[in-house]
């Protein structure tokens, strides 16, 4: 199984849910959740996993659990 890993930064309590791409491997992910109890986090998984059309379980946050700008190990 290959992996690789992405860059998030994450604006939680959007009006509006979008994510945003670079082409390479960067996202601006626009998400309604807040950012307490986990939710903004598990959000931004699920937003990941669906712009590559993979399960949420092969994407995992690497670093930035409390910080806006975050780091995803995507397995593929």
């Amino acid at each position: 199984m290959e992996s690789r890993v992405v860059y998030a930064k994450v604006f939680p309590s959007s009006k509006k849910e979008k994510v945003l791409t670079d082409g390479k491997n960067s996202f601006e992910v626009y998400i309604r959740e807040p950012a307490q109890r986990n939710l903004a986090n598990q959000r931004t998984r699920e937003c990941i996993a669906e712009h590559y059309k993979i399960p949420v379980e092969h994407v995992s946050i690497q670093t930035g659990h409390r910080a806006r700008k975050k780091s995803f190990i995507i397995k593929e």
